[in-house]
């Protein structure tokens, strides 16, 4: 029985996620912007309607929005998160092997149904139920696509998202000739097709997608080697790309953030440092990960001309840890390195270089640690994070990340953490 390719995807995922706790907003044109309430970042259909282009920065569009009457918010990641993992818990049950593509798109494998009277298996009633089941469960929009290969299956998600007839749903492996449809798609939508080789092949009068799929694989070859060749054989129905259900261990980890103000004195930027460390060793944790090396980087606005300033700094650790007390010993010498009296800076940020598994460490002699010491410094930070993670972010934090920083991210327009915090659960009075 030959096995179908899923991509399921969500639709304009974090307004989608807006509307989820916000039922006024449903229906209306809605934006998100990014860090700082600087571009926007998602829209709603009704949004999209409107021409509003998408990454345009707000204050260049502020009028053009409130003339509208479109709602703005300011990017609620916790919130989007939680909705992401809620979203892949559903999906798991669906598909026989998942890979977590994005924080809204999600690859998946199922047996396609036996073929009858020639014509392949059908699973468009399949992809209905299950955008029923979100759509019922989670309260989110998703557009399912399905084919033989990755390529194909982000082909055909794309169609059940442009394509109102579809209804969200499009199965390019149920028709006997999907030539039609590949020959009606750019060759630069097709995934993995960069500006460069859009360009090559533009050049070449190779246009869409079914061009680039019969093209012969000779002059593919010498173009892009076996990389090209993949996409050929993906855009042909025979698999190349195989799911990852199990994502390969991350080489770093970086946690950055450009100030709402620029910072301006030693104490700011030892607290940004610290509170950037604070969320790259609780990541680091939860990766049961152990870094060995930490660089500190920071810079002023690109726009200062002749007084731009950036520089970074690193440290190397005499024994790999995922410690946020020790790490920001390390951190913040660094951080007191980097800092310039009449430099304002706009952004910083911290890398951690050298992982390697939680379940190895190897000691060193110059850095004596006992196994109780280990044991106790684990169990706090496990402590930690839970308290963190039931409570909501920075129930518990150090006292180097300051209580009540202005240089932190703008947010003005923020919505509730309804799903995180307690205290933001709504209240229905009956």
């Amino acid at each position: 029985m030959p096995r179908a390719t899923v991509l399921i995807d969500g639709n304009n995922f974090y307004a989608s996620c807006e509307a989820v706790l916000d039922p006024a907003v449903i229906g209306r044109p809605l934006v998100v912007l990014s860090n700082n309430d600087g571009c926007i970042v998602s829209r709603s259909a009704e949004a999209r309607a409107l021409g509003i282009p998408m990454g345009s920065p707000y204050f260049k569009l502020r009028q053009q929005l409130q003339r509208h009457g479109v709602i703005v918010r300011s990017s609620n990641y916790g919130l989007y998160a939680d909705m992401s993992q809620r979203l892949m818990a559903t999906l798991e049950v669906w598909v026989e092997e998942l890979e977590i593509y994005s924080i809204d798109e999600a690859f998946g494998l199922l047996h396609r149904p036996a073929a009858t009277n020639g014509q392949p298996g059908d699973l468009r009633d399949w992809g209905q139920r299950l955008r029923q089941r979100v759509r019922r469960d989670l309260g989110l929009p998703v557009a399912v696509g399905i084919a033989p290969t990755k390529v194909l299956a982000k082909l055909a998600n794309r169609i059940a998202k442009r394509d109102p007839l579809q209804g969200g749903v499009f199965d390019l492996g149920a028709l006997n000739d999907p030539s039609p449809w590949l020959e009606a798609t750019a060759v630069e939508d097709v995934w993995g097709i960069g500006r460069q080789l859009a360009r090559w092949c533009r050049l070449r009068g190779i246009a869409d997608a079914r061009t680039l799929r019969d093209l012969p694989p000779g002059e593919l070859r010498r173009r892009c080697g076996v990389v090209g060749l993949r996409l050929q054989q993906e855009l042909q129905g025979h698999p190349c790309l195989p799911l990852v259900s199990l994502p390969p261990a991350k080489q770093e980890t970086c946690v950055s953030r450009s100030f709402s103000q620029p910072v301006t004195s030693r104490q700011e930027l030892r607290q940004a440092i610290a509170t950037y460390l604070s969320r790259a060793a609780e990541k680091l944790r939860r990766q049961r990960q152990r870094a060995g090396a930490i660089t500190v980087f920071v810079r002023s606005s690109p726009f200062d001309g002749s007084s731009f300033y950036s520089n970074a700094a690193t440290a190397v650790l005499l024994l790999p840890s995922n410690d946020t007390g020790v790490l920001l010993a390390a951190a913040l010498p660094l951080a007191d390195s980097l800092y310039r009296r009449h430099k304002p800076l706009q952004k910083a940020g911290v890398l951690l270089q050298q992982l390697q598994p939680d379940s190895l460490l190897q000691y060193h002699l110059l850095a004596p640690l006992e196994p109780q010491q280990q044991r106790r410094r684990e169990a706090l930070m496990a402590t930690v994070d839970g308290l963190n993670r039931r409570y909501g972010s920075g129930t518990v934090q150090w006292a180097a990340c300051g209580l009540q920083p202005v240089w932190t991210m703008r947010r003005s327009r923020l919505s509730r953490a309804a799903t995180t915090r307690i205290s933001d659960v709504p209240v229905v009075r009956a």
